[in-house]
């Protein structure tokens, strides 16, 4: 590839070329689909749209999360307004980029133009890449259906003028970057000042974008002011901008803003910022023994401060020098600085400062280090605007709230990521390395197309955008790329493959990028950075093993690529064309420059990956064996991961082992909890499964322990897999380690050690529990062994409730006068049966009555002489979950297909039929065929698997693709869009399994 004209070939739309009667379009098979939301507390309706047009192979979770979040909701020519098709959304982004790209001279012909729209269109329907949220939400739409807006105050590089200019409206050129940094200046009023970051904040919290600042500038406590008098300190303005945060609902909706503060290891107010989070989480703790709402959205959580950012620790080589030579030295120490008033210096011990840390981060998982060192050695452009190397302001001081875009101050990163497993061949075992390289140069023309007709909220911020011009490839779902080769993810295989795909994407990117530049020209501030940056990208050169010299200016020994493990399993092309794609970046870059300051980073792609129906996300490993399937009329079944299927196979096993190894992961139980138990509950374990060879169970670990089973990546596999990829990438990697409940202080020392020794540029680290919002009970039950001391009100109270339900009552409590009740109506073959429930004024079940419509018939007595015991019993406080249980299962007729009823479609006898009555009151759909959108109950975590059979009319296979993510569960939180409590640690953010909202900025 010698020229930019080479990328615009046709790969994947061959066919249109002999059929020009074709379109793009034409290639896919189209279905209807409604798409309806709802508040899982209210019952809201959040979105409710009918006869959407999506690609057939698109699953229910994909068409419901881009329907209601990406789909134009007004304004659209057409007669409902509104966006109602794949195609609509496909074509006005595509066309955008188009458009742009031949504004900006890149595209010459119209030959390729149709090609660009033409492969584009059609990666982007096949679900193999996905831009960030921001371009689905803005891209377009003046251009496509003439939705301007008005002015939102965003400004825009004026190339004839050379100066910034104000946009004129919101939707003529896009919005498309989600990754902010801002810096800010120890002055109270004027530019970059105190003040003014609360304006810029609020204007990227409005957009929904998130922002990331160094706030090592502001003075300490006690330091002098110009006018006389003492500064306030650091920390009261952090806890303003908190508050400024936690008032503004991100993008207008009930999201939060997503922020990440950032402060260097020497401020003088480090030991208090360090505390910070832990100290407030305190507080909430204590407010939760008091009665206080301690969930996430809760008054308790209100009350503190610290709650509406990501919080990171600036750690420079000297500190950590100092943190591993302790055992020599344990008196060393670090000098804290004032900004402005050397008075306030003070020397501290690094073993305080250093536990200090440890044990916060242990608290409440803040704050997470960053290597500022590390950082900056793989720095593009050191020299900034004006060449002055080394100079504060142009260093690289901070990353957008997740952690994966670290730039200069005030610029901007727009992201994509590309759904590597799509490029995999599961029959033939081959990875398309020529469509995944294809795929990579289009991508980086989309983003540099939507610099070019950008805008952006600051004035600095479009100017430095527009001077540099980075952007942002990334990748998704190579979880499953894993486990289809059969490598398991802590392996030293996968890390390899990951790096040679990773560092082909970002080699591929640069050449793509020297090739615009020949075309084009450099971004402006080139020049004064050429030798840093063809520094940093030769280092990147020998990492992947295509330069052999020293490398320059690192003071530690990157990971490097094994080429010798990669031939010898059978990857010598990746081994090859990883060497080749690096030789080629640095010789295009010698020759040409580079027109993109940075080309990648590895974000989180949350809700970008549900929209691609990946079965993991960003780089994370399979949090579980067990999966669920949407079902297109609401509700969820419980099934084996698929991936595992498709691996097994892979690895020889015929489709009856395979059958009988999923049949053991999606196997129940019964669990006891005293004398109560808890019956079809899905153990998830894979170990034991049969015809599974032992030295394939590494293949199937996952993040956490699978039900009964002990196996799970530890946190060495999580922190050398960034470690791998970490020195073949332009940013950074948005990645935490989840541990255990029981780790300890001493655990995380290691892994930020051994992170820092690896030369990963930051990590988080969340331990299980350690947030007061997640409930105790991570597992299936409480702990019944924590002292009374330790529990909050609520869970007093609960535990006084079971106390008082394990004593013997033999007091009759009969209702009195007008009650309210529910009525189940449900028909078994041809016998219709009505179950009301009624309850007391405390909401407690003290009735049921069941009727038939066979008056005077035997079973009209039976059913009354039921109805009688069950409320009696109810009536002498039996718990009606035993009265369920006692019911359930039994079989006599009628039996069979149920109608009528919206969650039952199948019992074994009206008995069985009361026994699912009783759980429905209960808030217990795990028995129930058919579930609540986004059901999740929090007793019985998770649901019961169900014959296929029985869902066959309500559902097709379409329907209900797999839906899977890696990632932690974060349990007692909720989502802010659609209350759901199905949310997933995702990189440093959460994401809503059900409707993929994030509480990120991607």
């Amino acid at each position: 590839m010698e020229s930019i004209k080479d990328v615009f070939k046709r790969y994947y739309t061959k066919s249109l070329e002999k059929d020009h009667t074709k379109t793009v379009y034409d290639l896919f098979q189209w279905k209807k689909v409604n798409v309806l939301l709802k508040d899982h507390k209210s019952g809201k309706v959040l979105t409710d749209m009918k006869d959407l047009e999506f690609p057939i192979s698109y699953s229910q979770s994909a068409c419901d999360i881009i329907a209601s979040k990406y789909f134009r909701k007004a304004g659209v020519p057409n007669e409902l307004g509104i966006e109602t098709s794949m195609k609509m959304v496909a074509h006005r982004m595509v066309s955008f980029w188009v458009e742009s790209l031949k504004e900006e001279n890149l595209i010459k012909t119209k030959e390729e133009s149709e090609i660009f729209y033409d492969e584009m269109v059609y990666g982007l329907l096949n679900q193999m890449y996905a831009p960030n949220s921001p371009q689905w939400f803005n891209t377009g739409l003046a251009l496509s259906y003439g939705i301007k807006g008005s002015p939102q105050g965003n400004f825009y590089y004026d190339k004839e003028t050379k100066a910034v200019v104000s946009s004129p409206d919101s939707y003529t050129r896009t919005q498309a970057s989600a990754c902010f940094i801002v810096s800010i200046e120890d002055k109270l009023l004027g530019k970059n000042s105190i003040s003014q970051q609360y304006v810029t904040e609020t204007k990227l919290f409005k957009g929904g974008s998130g922002t990331g600042t160094n706030f090592s500038s502001l003075r300490a406590e006690g330091e002098k002011l110009s006018g006389g008098g003492y500064s306030s300190g650091l920390m009261s303005f952090l806890k303003g901008f908190d508050r400024n945060a936690g008032a503004i609902k991100s993008g207008g909706t009930t999201r939060r803003a997503a922020k990440m503060v950032c402060l260097d290891i020497d401020h003088p107010e480090i030991e208090q910022f360090i505390s910070w989070k832990a100290k407030e989480e305190d507080k909430v703790r204590a407010l939760g023994k008091m009665g206080y709402d301690a969930d996430f959205e809760g008054e308790a959580y209100q009350t503190v401060s610290g709650q509406n950012s990501n919080n990171s620790l600036r750690i420079n080589d000297e500190f950590m020098g100092k943190v591993c030579d302790l055992n020599k030295n344990p008196e060393a120490t670090i000098e804290l600085k004032g900004r402005v008033d050397s008075r306030v210096n003070k020397e501290i011990q690094v073993q305080d400062l250093w536990n200090l840390f440890n044990e916060s981060s242990w608290k409440c998982a803040d704050p997470a280090p960053q290597f500022s060192d590390t950082f900056n050695a793989w720095h593009t452009c050191p020299g900034g605007e004006d060449g002055v190397l080394n100079a504060p302001y142009n260093r690289l001081n901070s990353t957008n709230p997740c952690g994966e875009y670290a730039f200069l101050d005030n610029t901007s990163c727009n992201l994509s990521s590309i759904n590597v497993y799509k490029f995999y061949d599961n029959d033939t075992k081959k990875f398309d390395l020529d469509g995944y390289l294809h795929i990579v140069s289009l991508n980086q023309l989309l983003l540099e197309a939507s610099i070019n007709w950008g805008q952006f909220p600051t004035e600095d911020i479009a100017r430095r955008t527009h001077l540099f011009r980075t952007t942002g490839l990334g990748i998704a779902n190579i979880a499953s790329l894993f486990m289809v080769m059969g490598y398991p993810y802590a392996s030293e295989e996968a890390r390899n493959i990951a790096a040679s795909l990773i560092g082909i994407m970002t080699a591929r990117s640069y050449s793509i990028s020297a090739l615009m530049a020949k075309e084009i020209g450099t971004f402006e501030k080139y020049e004064i950075n050429k030798p840093y940056m063809l520094k940093v990208i030769k280092n990147h050169a020998r990492v992947a093993g295509a330069l052999k010299s020293p490398y320059e200016d690192l003071n530690y020994s990157p990971l490097e690529v094994n080429h010798s493990l990669l031939v010898n399993n059978k990857l010598k092309f990746l081994s090859e064309n990883l060497k080749k794609e690096w030789s080629k970046a640095v010789s295009l870059g010698e020759s040409h420059g580079y027109r993109n300051a940075q080309v990648s980073v590895i974000a989180p792609t949350g809700t970008i990956s549900f929209a691609m129906d990946c079965a993991a996300t960003s780089i994370e490993p399979f949090f579980s064996h067990i999966v669920y399937k949407k079902l297109s009329g609401g509700g969820y079944m419980t099934l084996g991961n698929p991936i595992i299927e498709e691996s097994l196979k892979a690895l020889g096993y015929s489709e009856t082992e395979v059958s009988d190894i999923i049949e053991y992961i999606t196997r129940t139980k019964e669990v006891f909890e005293g004398d109560f138990k808890y019956d079809k509950i899905v153990d998830g374990k894979i170990e034991g499964a049969p015809h599974l060879k032992k030295e394939h169970l590494a293949i199937f670990d996952t993040a956490n322990t699978c039900g009964t089973g002990e196996r799970y990546i530890a946190s060495e596999g999580h922190v050398k897999m960034v470690a791998a990829i970490t020195p073949l990438i332009s940013g950074a990697i948005s990645k935490t380690v989840n541990l255990p409940k029981d780790a300890s202080i001493e655990d995380f020392k290691d892994i930020v050690i051994t992170s820092w020794k690896l030369g990963v540029k930051g990590i988080s680290l969340y331990r299980d529990s350690s947030k007061a919002s997640q409930p105790l009970n991570t597992s299936l039950f409480s702990d019944a062994n924590l002292n009374l001391e330790d529990l909050s009100y609520k869970e007093l109270l609960q535990r006084a409730n079971e106390m008082n339900l394990s004593l013997n009552v033999s007091r009759r409590d009969k209702p009195e006068g007008i009650r309210t009740g529910t009525t189940h109506p449900a028909q078994i073959d041809d016998v219709k049966v009505y179950t009301t429930v009624n309850r007391n004024a405390n909401g407690e079940i003290t009735e049921i009555y069941i009727t038939t419509d066979r008056e005077g018939t035997i079973i009209t007595g039976l059913l009354n002489s039921l109805s009688k015991s069950i409320s009696v019993m109810l009536q002498y406080h039996v718990p009606a979950t035993d009265i369920a249980r006692m019911l359930r299962g039994q079989k006599y007729e009628p039996y069979g297909f149920v109608q009528k009823h919206p969650y039952i479609k199948y019992v074994s006898s009206i008995s069985d039929l009361i026994s699912k009555v009783i759980d429905i009151e209960n808030d217990d759909y795990s028995r129930c065929q058919i579930k609540p959108a986004g059901y999740e109950n929090l007793n019985i975590p998770i649901s019961t698997p169900i014959d296929l059979t029985e869902v066959l009319n309500t559902a097709s296979d379409s329907d209900i693709k797999s839906h899977t993510h890696g990632g932690e569960r974060v349990y007692g939180s909720t989502c802010p869009t659609c209350s759901s409590t199905r949310m997933m640690r995702n990189g440093t953010c959460m994401v809503c399994l059900d409707c993929g909202s994030t509480t990120g900025c991607s």
